[in-house]
């Protein structure tokens, strides 16, 4: 057993625990980061599942990284990270017979033109979006990304637009994703586009709240595109963990964090398997779920009820089950201009996704689900030899259903979809591998269930109930331990916000006026934690 003395200690190396520790590094903190696994990256790392096909393992497009401030400030390029992209961002056939699937084309131009082609009036619709979309793109990703309640990014918005279109904009992203498409467009084409993006979380198409995923990643596709890194999702994790590393952290894999002892109030150390104890003297910062920094890593005795009784009805999102392929030839598709896209979504049109939904709602595991399809050669050359295609499929199982059976069942609709979209895309298949819900979780403890979201994306368990009632930032109860995961507010994605925020509240408590934020955040957090009956009467 060893016993080691740092600034800080940052528990997972997903890529929120990888910008907490880059982030605290550079600010001349000593950092070390312990991971379990036996490599950095949490949900973005690669294999090679298949010889000379590089997988993605979980994650695998970036369009979030790419406008992510917490991206954007470690500076990845100059430790060898490069972007690619397909030559379209995204495509969505309507049904297995559609031979002239929408696409989102790279230079918005030509995606206003296919959707004027097919319903006049939708093309200018889009390019209004898009207008729009460039004026507030800063503001609301400030809004978004910044911990809640945000106040410089609706500020802005404000200003620009002023408050009676800046109301106009709140209401329209509370939408619906369905009601915002059919208030938006007249045709399907233009619809499923935007559906489709908004089913990248589990937020169904006609609850409120699911149309700010569908505008947010839509836009990113037709601005940003959606990029990937040049030899796999692994290059980002590896380009993180070398930035932080050239500013002095340590980045240690295969240690798993048993515990972390708190003492007069305050994170002291944190335990390891192997016997390990590192004493922080300034923060520790968990990239974990919330279930399992409350749950397992922290004693029942420090962790308020209020807390343990909010926690019994914290809720993950819908299980996942990703099938990996290696293809001998490109995808025969029926629509020939999905060949040139990076992501496509199959299996439902704008009707169909509400009866998907309604399967996962009601425990029923789809006869024919909505798939994201991803083409990583297409997106990037490097990732199998010329001619052929690494490519993955993923799709939901309902909630509380992740058994292997249903898992199988699924993923074999899953190969039934692809096929009535590309006729002859099983006698393509070299390379088959299917990554379960059990699966996904021994891979990454953050995934529990084959959930990766970090606990459900809908309004009840976002924004200030995130991922509790009162706690949407990082803080918790414990003075100098940050919650660094996507348990906390902007949530799930690749992005890394949840650490950057997470190590920035831990740099500004050690601050000048840290000892009044920490003195008034401790009363509001105790108020919150504290079931009234516990209280005293003049503090209810």
């Amino acid at each position: 057993m060893t016993v080691q003395t740092v600034d800080a200690v940052v528990i997972g190396a997903g890529p929120n625990g990888l910008a907490a520790t880059a982030t605290l590094a550079a600010a001349g903190w000593d950092v070390v980061l312990l991971e379990q696994q036996p490599e950095p990256g949490g949900a973005v790392r690669s294999a090679e599942l298949f010889p000379g096909f590089r997988t993605d393992l979980f994650s695998a497009f970036y369009p979030l990284a790419a406008v992510s401030p917490a991206i954007r400030h470690l500076d990845l390029g100059g430790v060898g990270l490069r972007w690619s992209q397909a030559p379209a961002s995204v495509g969505h056939p309507r049904h297995p017979d559609d031979d002239d699937a929408p696409m989102i084309r790279r230079d918005p131009a030509d995606t206003a033109a296919d959707l004027e082609r097919r319903q006049p009036g939708d093309g200018q619709a889009w390019l209004r979006l898009f207008e729009q979309w460039k004026d507030v793109k800063e503001p609301f990703l400030d809004t978004l990304f910044r911990p809640f309640p945000p106040i410089r990014g609706p500020r802005r918005l404000l200003s620009q637009l002023g408050t009676a279109e800046a109301l106009r904009f709140v209401r329209f992203l509370m939408l619906p994703a369905r009601r915002m498409t059919h208030e938006l467009f007249d045709g399907d084409a233009a619809r499923v586009l935007l559906l489709g993006n908004a089913m990248h979380a589990d937020t169904p198409v006609d609850a409120p709240g699911s149309g700010v995923m569908g505008y947010l990643l839509t836009m990113l596709a037709q601005d940003d595109g959606y990029v990937v890194p040049v030899g796999g999702a692994g290059a980002l994790s590896a380009a993180m963990a070398e930035r932080a590393r050239r500013d002095g952290a340590q980045v240690r894999c295969g240690e798993e964090v048993t515990s972390i002892e708190v003492g007069g109030g305050a994170a002291t150390h944190v335990r390891t398997a192997g016997g390990d104890r590192y004493l922080a003297r300034r923060a520790v910062l968990a990239d974990v779920s919330a279930p399992a920094l409350y749950g397992r890593l922290l004693d029942s005795s420090v962790v308020p009820a209020g807390v343990r009784a909010d926690l019994e009805k914290f809720e993950w999102d819908t299980p996942v089950v990703k099938v990996n392929y290696a293809l001998d030839r490109k995808i025969p598709w029926r629509s020939r201009n999905l060949e040139s896209a990076g992501t496509v979504h199959l299996g439902a049109d704008d009707d169909g996704l509400v009866r998907w939904m309604a399967d996962l709602t009601t425990g029923v595991v789809p006869e024919r689900p909505f798939l994201l399809f991803g083409q990583m050669t297409t997106s990037d050359r490097s990732r199998s030899p010329e001619g052929t295609e690494s490519a993955w499929a993923y799709t939901h199982l309902p909630r509380g259903i992740t058994d292997d059976e249903s898992a199988e069942l699924l993923a074999h609709r899953v190969d039934a979809v692809l096929e009535s979209h590309a006729p002859g895309f099983a006698e393509r298949v070299v390379g088959r591998n299917v990554q379960r819900p059990g699966d996904l979780e021994a891979s990454n403890a953050n995934l529990h269930g084959g959930a990766v979201n970090g606990g459900t994306a809908q309004l009840y368990q976002q924004l200030v109930f995130r991922p509790t009632p009162g706690s949407s930032g990082p803080y918790t109860s414990i003075d100098r331990l940050y919650l660094a995961s996507s348990a906390t507010h902007p949530g799930g994605g690749v992005h890394g916000m949840c650490g950057y925020n997470a190590a920035h509240a831990a740099l500004a408590d050690q601050g000048r006026w840290g000892w009044a934020r920490k003195k008034v955040r401790g009363r509001i957090l105790d108020l919150v934690a504290t079931p009234d009956a516990q209280r005293s009467p003049r503090h209810r």
